[in-house]
Parts: C-alpha cells; sequence; structure tokens
C-alpha cells in the first residue's frame, strides 16, 4: 500500500505512521483482527481491536479505489487525453466521489443535449463564450447556421447546453456545492401521492409527512425513517437549498473574476448557469448528499447494531447444566425438550397447561417426571407467547428450590428452526422441537447458539434492513469473530459453527477440525491441530491461541498463552525452579516474575503483561454470572399499566432514540434517551446494556396505538 494511504490511516485514526504501516503489513501477510491486537501488540504500538478493524477497513477501501484509478487511467487514455496533470491528480485522489469527479468529464456518456449540440459543431461557439470575448454573440452563432441549427437562436441554445454540461463536470464546482448542501441543505418530506391513498400504510411516517431539518444536523434515525417512507413510496424527499446563493458561487468558480465582453454574453451565461444548476447539477448533488448522509447514518446505525449484538453474544452464560427448555404456546401446547451439560438433546414432549386444551394435572406429572429423571438443574422459557403464563405454572409446581427457572430470548429461535443448520443438527425433528432446543442451549451459552443465527433475525439494532449491507456484513462478522476469540473456544466440544469464527479458520478448516476430531477423538494438546488436513502454519498461528483444551497435559493449551510463547513461559518456570503447571494460578509466584528479564526485540512489556495476566487466571471467561430474573406478578396486559407504575423490566434493545424494555407483556416499552438519566443527547444510554435488569417508572400509555413510555429509575 502507497504511502499516500498509510498517511491517510494514521491522521484519520490518530495513530503513528509506523503503527499504521506495521498494521496494513500484518493484514497483507494474511493476519487476522484478534490475531494482530492480542499477539502483536509491539509490532502495532498496542492497537486494539476497534483501531486494528478500522485500517482493515480503509486497507480493503483503497484496495478497490487502487483497482478504479487503474480502470479510470486506462479509459482516458484510449481518448488519448490523459495528461501528466490530470494523471498525478487522479493517482493522488484518496476520496472516491472526488475521484469520479475528476473521470466525469471523459466518461462515456448517453446521447445528451450538449453531445447533440456537439454533433451540429456548436463546440466552437460554446469555446467562443467560455472565453468571456465574444462581445457581439448574436452576430458569432449567425456563422454556425447550418442545415441542422435553422437560426442563430438555436445555435446559441446548443452552445449554451454544451457550457451548461461543462458546469456540471467542473470538478470545483461539485465539490463546492456538496459542501454547501451538506452544511446549509434542509431534508424536507411530505406525504406523496400514493401515501395519500394509502393512509393506513402512510400513518407510521405521520412524524415525517411535513418535515423539515437541517441536513447537517438530522439525527440518522430520522434520516434512515425518512428515508425508508420515501422507498415505499409514502414519502418524497427533497434537499432544499439557496439557489441564488449557490449560482453566486458557480459564478465566482466558472468566471474566476475575468471580465465579460458584454452585457449580451453575461446574460447568456448567467442563463446557462442557472439551467445548469437546475437541470444537472442540483438534481445530481442532491442525490450524492442524500448517499452520504446515508452513508453517516448507516455507519451509526451499524454501529449502534455491533454493539448491541456484541452485548448479547457475551450475554452471561448458565454453563454446562442440565437444562429443561420450554418453547411456550397456548392452543398448539408448550414443546419441552431436555438437554444433558452439553446441549445433547436426551428428550422431547408436549403439555398443554393452558387453555384451550387445558391438560394441567398431566402436565404437571411430565415436567415433575422429566424433572427427575433427567436431572434437571436450570429451566428455560421462551418469552414469546404464553411465555408468562408457562413461567408461573413451572413456579407453581413446587420444584426443587435450587433448580433456576430464566426467562429466554425467543428471538430468531424460530429463524434457527427452519434453517439448513438446524437440519444437519436434527435432521429426525420437527421445527418445535429444534426451536425449544434453541433456547435451552442459547441460556448455556448464548454465544455458541447464537453463532448459528443471522444476527439481522435477533431483534437488535435499528433499520438494519435498510442499511449499506455490505457495510452491516463486515461490522456483524468482526462483532462476532471479536467475541468468539475474546472468550476463547473449547476444542473438543465446539460446534462447526462456532470454530468458524475462530482467528484463522473459516468454515472449511472447522469441518476438517471436527472431522479430525470424530476420527481420532479429543485433542489432547495444540500441537494436534497440526495434523488436521490443510491446518497449514499460518492457520496454526492464527488460530491456536484462540483454541482451549481444559483436559491438555499442557496447562499452558487451556489458556490465552500463544504455543509460540510457550518457550518463554517455561523459562520464567525454570529460573524460579518451578514447573510450568506449578506456576499456573501461583499469583506470589507470578508476582516475583522480572519482566524486564525477559524482553527482546519481539516480546515487549505489552506481550509480558498479557502472559502473566493469562498464567494467574488461565482461560477466564471474560462473561459475567447469569441472573434470574422475576417480571411483576401484577401485570398481564397493557391495560394493567398506570402512570406511576415502578416496575422491573429487560432491556431488548437500544437504538440512538432510546430502549426498550420487556416488562413482561406483549408489548415493549421505549425508554426514550431524554429519560434515561443523561440529558437528551443520549449519554445516559452508554450506561444501558442488552439483557440488562432495570427498573423503570411508567410515564405514558397509549392504548389506541399500544405504546408505552418509560423512564429509567437511576439507583434502584
Amino acid at each position: 500500500m502507497t504511502d499516500l494511504y498509510i498517511k491517510h490511516i494514521s491522521a484519520q485514526l490518530g495513530v503513528n505512521l509506523w503503527q499504521a504501516m506495521h498494521c496494513v503489513e500484518l493484514l497483507e501477510e494474511g493476519a487476522t483482527i484478534p490475531f494482530i491486537s492480542r499477539y502483536r501488540k509491539e509490532r502495532t504500538g498496542g492497537m486494539d481491536e476497534v483501531q486494528v478493524a478500522q485500517v482493515k477497513h480503509y486497507f480493503q477501501y483503497f484496495t478497490e479505489l487502487d483497482k478504479r484509478k487503474a480502470a479510470i487511467l486506462k479509459s482516458i487514455e484510449e481518448q488519448e487525453a490523459l495528461t501528466p496533470e490530470l494523471r498525478t491528480a487522479i493517482e493522488g485522489e484518496i476520496d472516491s466521489t472526488a475521484l469520479e469527479d475528476l473521470y466525469l468529464p471523459y466518461r462515456p456518456k448517453k446521447r445528451t443535449r450538449a453531445s447533440v449540440a456537439r454533433e451540429r459543431g456548436l463546440e466552437p461557439l460554446a469555446d467562443a463564450f467560455m472565453s468571456l470575448k465574444a462581445d457581439r454573440p448574436r452576430d458569432l452563432a449567425r456563422k454556425y447556421i447550418n442545415a441542422d441549427v435553422p437560426d442563430e437562436d438555436a445555435a446559441i441554445a446548443g452552445a449554451c447546453d454544451i457550457i451548461a454540461e461543462r458546469v456540471s463536470e467542473n470538478a470545483e464546482v461539485r465539490s463546492m456545492l456538496r459542501s454547501s448542501y451538506l452544511k446549509w441543505g434542509q431534508v424536507v418530506s411530505k406525504l406523496s401521492r400514493d401515501g395519500a391513498e394509502k393512509t393506513e400504510e402512510s400513518d407510521k411516517y405521520r412524524s415525517w409527512q411535513d418535515y423539515r431539518e437541517p441536513l447537517s444536523r438530522i439525527a440518522p434515525h430520522r434520516l434512515l425513517a425518512i428515508l425508508r417512507g420515501a422507498s415505499e413510496g409514502m414519502l418524497t424527499v427533497k434537499v432544499d437549498v439557496d439557489e441564488d446563493r449557490n449560482l453566486e458561487r458557480i459564478n465566482r468558480i466558472v468566471l474566476d473574476g475575468k471580465r465579460v465582453a458584454s452585457r449580451e454574453l453575461y446574460n447568456i451565461l448567467q442563463d446557462t448557469f442557472k439551467d445548469s444548476f437546475k437541470r444537472l447539477l442540483h438534481p445530481s448533488i442532491e442525490n450524492e448528499v442524500i448517499k452520504s448522509a446515508k452513508e453517516k447514518a448507516d455507519i451509526d446505525s451499524i454501529k449502534v447494531f455491533g454493539e448491541n449484538l456484541r452485548q448479547l453474544l457475551l450475554a452471561p452464560p448458565v454453563g454446562q447444566k442440565r437444562v429443561m427448555a420450554i418453547d411456550p404456546g397456548f392452543r398448539t401446547g408448550c414443546k419441552v425438550v431436555c438437554l444433558d451439560e452439553r446441549g445433547a438433546l436426551l428428550h422431547n414432549d408436549t403439555i398443554y397447561p393452558h387453555p384451550p386444551v387445558n391438560e394441567r394435572i398431566s402436565s404437571m406429572k411430565k415436567i415433575t417426571d422429566m424433572v427427575d429423571k433427567y436431572q434437571v438443574e436450570v429451566i428455560a422459557i421462551g418469552s414469546g407467547t404464553a411465555g408468562r403464563e408457562t413461567e408461573s405454572f413451572i413456579k407453581r409446581l413446587g420444584l426443587d428450590e435450587k433448580i433456576e427457572i430464566y426467562s429466554v430470548s425467543e428471538d430468531g429461535a424460530s429463524v434457527y428452526s427452519a434453517s439448513e443448520i438446524a437440519r444437519e443438527e436434527f435432521p429426525d425433528y420437527d421445527v418445535t422441537v429444534r426451536g425449544a432446543v434453541s433456547i435451552g442451549r442459547r441460556l448455556m451459552d448464548p454465544l455458541s447458539e447464537l453463532v448459528k443465527i443471522d444476527p439481522k433475525s435477533i431483534g437488535v439494532g435499528q433499520y438494519q434492513h435498510d442499511v449499506d449491507q455490505n457495510l452491516l456484513k463486515e461490522e456483524l462478522d468482526n462483532t462476532v469473530e471479536s467475541c468468539v476469540n475474546s472468550v476463547g473456544v473449547n476444542l473438543n466440544t465446539a460446534s462447526v459453527y462456532l470454530l468458524q469464527y475462530v482467528s484463522g479458520v473459516g468454515p472449511a478448516l472447522a469441518s476438517n477440525i471436527v472431522d479430525w476430531r470424530n476420527t481420532h477423538g479429543n485433542f489432547a494438546s495444540r500441537r494436534q491441530l497440526n495434523e488436521v488436513k490443510r491446518l497449514g502454519a499460518k492457520a496454526f498461528e492464527q488460530c491456536a491461541g484462540f483454541l482451549r483444551i481444559p483436559s491438555a497435559a499442557n496447562p499452558l493449551d487451556n489458556s490465552a498463552v500463544h504455543p509460540e510463547r510457550y518457550a518463554l513461559v517455561e523459562k520464567m518456570a525454570a529460573d524460579l525452579k518451578v514447573s510450568v503447571g506449578e506456576l499456573v494460578r501461583n499469583d506470589a509466584l507470578i508476582d516475583s516474575i522480572d519482566l524486564e528479564k525477559y524482553t527482546d526485540d519481539e516480546v515487549g512489556l505489552p506481550t509480558l503483561r498479557d502472559i502473566v495476566s493469562e498464567l494467574k487466571k488461565p482461560g477466564r471467561d471474560p462473561r459475567e454470572t447469569a441472573q434470574t430474573f422475576s417480571f411483576s406478578e401484577d401485570i398481564r396486559t397493557i391495560e394493567d399499566l398506570h402512570e406511576g407504575m415502578v416496575l422491573p423490566g429487560i432491556i431488548t434493545n437500544i437504538t440512538d432514540f432510546g430502549a426498550f424494555v420487556d416488562i413482561g407483556i406483549k408489548q415493549n416499552g421505549l425508554i426514550h434517551v431524554s429519560r434515561m438519566g443523561g440529558g437528551r443527547d443520549g449519554r445516559g444510554r452508554a450506561q444501558l446494556k442488552i439483557q440488562q435488569h432495570v427498573q423503570v417508572r411508567v410515564e405514558r400509555v397509549d392504548l389506541q396505538r399500544q405504546r408505552i413510555a418509560l423512564a429509567l429509575e437511576i439507583g434502584r
């Protein structure tokens, strides 16, 4: 990658040139984001995952930009129009929009008014007008009358079409207008003709049916809501700007302070600039700035989605316990499954404890029998339809108080149950059994189960179907990869779907790892990864530190210490006259290590501190411990709510404008950002996390629209 790009990355991220350069080099070598941020701190100056991900984004962006530059240069060369100055400008550009501005005059075009005028021989007349010296333009135009140009008016009109197109392709003019629109433009949305006719469909866009806000200040979620309304045909959207002010600026750029030969020519040029602005420039720049504003809104929304997904994936697990999972229902009954400590399906059944069937006695017996037979330790109940009723039913059974009961989000369970992954795992069971299994497994280990589901189906984030899908995929892939590698993966129990997110692995190697395990049994050491088909030295380097073997003879195989540093740890232990096994978890011995003694050209204090931390708590799971939760028993429907009530709730989604809270009824409530305790700017949002248990106060209940406004009860 060129110095031009490295300097830009360094400036954008606020890091040193050498940090950006080394990070790019590692990416070029095939290193992953988790590996670079965890095991190459000395080489990057301690850049974290977020910074490395940003470098990777720029790396991919500039790689594509270089390809585009090559195509543009080739196109202009073929037209024999490439000057040294133009080549320098193109090669020195780092912005894709500005690059396209440079190419615009040379881009192959469809037939336009200007191209027709050129065919009629009017380009010399346009050149004469733009020289500003044609003091008698009509007399000059008369010389260009021919079979296709009947009179001087037609000649002037054709020349003006050529000038209008040139102005619209002027890179400086376009850059000026783009900046002006972004700074001063107003987004204006109105009810469309279709929206006026389809009142039921357009009602959800009621707030945007006569709306105006500066483009520079509009919140991402508001812009995305307006653009969704426009895409559905319910709204019209435009950018309102000061036409006169922009025409003055166009004049200054095009005329460059030069004197125009005559009033007649001046008036012709003014009309031409106005035509260029209205017919060519405004529609083009309007689309560009809306696209640019949407890209920024996309990035903001994708960031929110990524953070929500991270919190959901890193939700506390209950761990390897025997689980009874229930997918509740009324008419179709409740599907019940029992899982062993590893999530394997032991038994499934259906109970009907609720109306209309109401087989409560037989349902009670089935549950108590299954609890005893399969030694159930925890019960997971889906939070959807009949969830509260099923939870109450289970709690009234008088089960051993040691058996904990959890309400588990069902978001995405139905997507998983109908997926190819679920069919491969449970080919002999229907979707209801698969869905219940998913509910139970996500309580045991949310990360291991949720990686099987498309993140967009999990129910967190905002406008995820409206944003740039490539950027969204990049962010979500990075987030899942980050979560999986920060927790670490048990090499002997992980599914192929979890393994594929381990640094350097991917789907093919994940399948090969599972195939090796099925053939040879459990891995006894990390070194055996080298026996896996097509898992070469580079892949081993990237993945080994993130894979755990709890039963390994070498305790380091169950830690985040990379195998490349085993010799270093062995030297530390030898210097202390103990074995590695005796050193691990011995805080007193570990604290006595003089780290400076073990630094060299490759290993510095950042890596050594990580090693020491890992020796104290090898394989430590960074996630918290799962907590049980109970909704208010007095609240069953929205009609039970009244203003001033304080209720327990669970955060289910966080957006730019607020947080949604499950309070145990069909409708989630919304805590607006202004009611989070951090002011209207949303500072209070930072204290909230997905699946967090909170206390909320009911502020308003709209029965007609089925909406609940809540406020966060701080300190409760």
